[in-house]
């Protein structure tokens, strides 16, 4: 047991880095404000598929900001609903509207061909994305995601949130989405960003382009935003932007077998990460799972009680207090602060499930 037992002091130590020394970058960060009063035109472009009823209720809320000169492409991805006709009657009462339509047969699996069409067609060198399904929380998204990109910096990493509904399904939804913001934000930080997500995203145009857009990565349905950035943000400072009214929110997955789809399909692009970045997360999750699984071990033999339920402790409050000021502070959602210790726990589950992701991959289609 003693081996075990210094297994379990290394992952607890490494746990406790990770959330003493990183995270706790996002959860006192203060952003500089900007004097700068220049705001360059932005195309914002949204993928759809199928995505009607979407359309009708969202694409308001992206016509309607206060950004002094944007225009909004709506991709239509091969939609066989009244998506094209939703689009057409806003177009009426909005000149900056733009409807592309993709032609031909659909080639390659997910929504990177509809997404680099969409940057093809753009007028404007700054591009904002988003998707159909996805509603800003203000008027003011687009201006707040622009300011980032000041002086050097090239893109911008955002939040997108999923909202609150009942059920312990949305409650371990939002978990996870907190947790891997916490770890994307962070890590940029600290200077060495990874992903983003691409229902809040901005980057240059031109940024897309020098790094070949999407062509490493083609053959794999995620990744448009992830490996992007993992990419481009070798060639190009990168800066987030946490502020709530940038904001954008999504409606969550339904059912577990869904949500597994969708998690196990995101998580395939993982593999294709930089070294370091494989390294750090890996030791991350490896350190957290046997942190647990190892506690639960030596409580169950009676072997070193004292200390390790000590440490368990320490870990957790540690935990607890890093979740609680960046919930409040950053995140704004203060309904998961009283869940983190169970859900923390709980989360241990996660990797194991979906570890056939991480070794297999997916290559679904992007609606599912």
């Amino acid at each position: 047991m003693e081996v075990a037992f210094l297994l379990f002091l290394a992952a607890t130590a490494i746990q406790l880095f990770y959330w003493l020394v990183v995270f706790s970058k996002l959860a006192f960060y203060k952003p500089k404000k900007s004097s700068d009063n220049n705001f360059p035109p932005v195309s914002i472009i949204l993928c759809a598929c199928n995505e009607a009823e979407n359309l009708q209720q969202n694409l308001p809320y992206f016509l309607n900001q206060t950004y002094p000169k944007f225009e909004v492409l709506v991709v239509d991805d091969f939609s066989t609903d009244k998506s094209a006709e939703i689009v057409w009657s806003f177009q009426k009462s909005f000149a900056n509207l733009q409807l592309i339509q993709r032609a031909g047969v659909k080639k390659k699996p997910g929504k990177k061909e509809a997404l680099a069409l969409g940057i093809e067609n753009a007028r404007y060198d700054i591009v904002a994305l988003s998707d159909a399904d996805c509603q800003p929380a203000s008027a003011d998204w687009l201006r707040q995601m622009q300011s980032a990109l000041r002086g050097e910096v090239q893109i911008g990493l955002g939040y997108s949130p999923y909202r609150i509904d009942r059920g312990f399904l949305n409650l371990f939804i939002r978990f996870e989405t907190t947790f891997s913001a916490i770890q994307y934000l962070s890590f940029a930080l600290i200077g060495s960003p990874y992903m983003g997500v691409g229902r809040n995203l901005i980057y240059k145009k031109s940024l897309f382009y020098q790094t070949s857009g999407f062509q490493t990565h083609t053959d794999i349905a995620s990744g448009d935003d992830d490996l992007f950035i993992n990419e481009a943000a070798q060639l190009a400072k990168s800066q987030i932007i946490i502020h709530p009214s940038s904001f954008v929110f999504s409606e969550p997955k339904r059912t577990w077998k869904s949500y597994y789809r969708q998690k196990s399909r995101h998580l395939s692009t993982a593999t294709r990460y930089r070294l370091r970045h494989k390294v750090l997360l890996g030791a991350l999750s490896v350190s957290h799972a046997l942190h647990y699984l190892l506690a639960v071990s030596l409580l169950a033999s009676s072997a070193f009680i004292i200390p390790t339920f000590t440490l368990v402790l320490v870990r957790t409050a540690v935990v607890s207090w890093t979740y609680y000021n960046i919930l409040h502070k950053q995140l704004k959602d203060t309904t998961l602060v009283r869940w983190v210790p169970l859900l923390d726990a709980v989360y241990v589950l996660f990797y194991f499930v979906l570890a056939p992701a991480l070794l297999i991959g997916r290559k679904d289609v992007w609606k599912q």
